[in-house]
């Protein structure tokens, strides 16, 4: 009687296992779906900056476009 139930342990627990290592392959394979459709989507500037990136390189771009232009006006910042 303690073989039988012990014989039923061992398969539920490999059963288990196997159920655990194809939950954890599709998790991964799940994963690294969703990081592809990242970068796929992820709008790039010149030098690989991401979306964040680019709006830093603008707001600095338009400030030296404002001091320029406040240069060429002659006024004195």
């Amino acid at each position: 009687m303690t073989g039988e139930y012990l014989l039923i342990a061992v398969t539920a627990l490999a059963g288990l296992i196997v159920l655990a290592i194809a939950s954890l392959r599709g998790w991964q394979g799940w994963l690294t779906l969703k990081t592809r459709e990242l970068e796929q989507h992820r709008p790039e500037v010149e030098g690989g900056a991401a979306s964040g990136m680019a709006r830093i390189e603008i707001a600095d771009l338009k400030e030296r476009i404002r001091k320029l232009e406040a240069i060429a006006a002659g006024v004195d910042l």
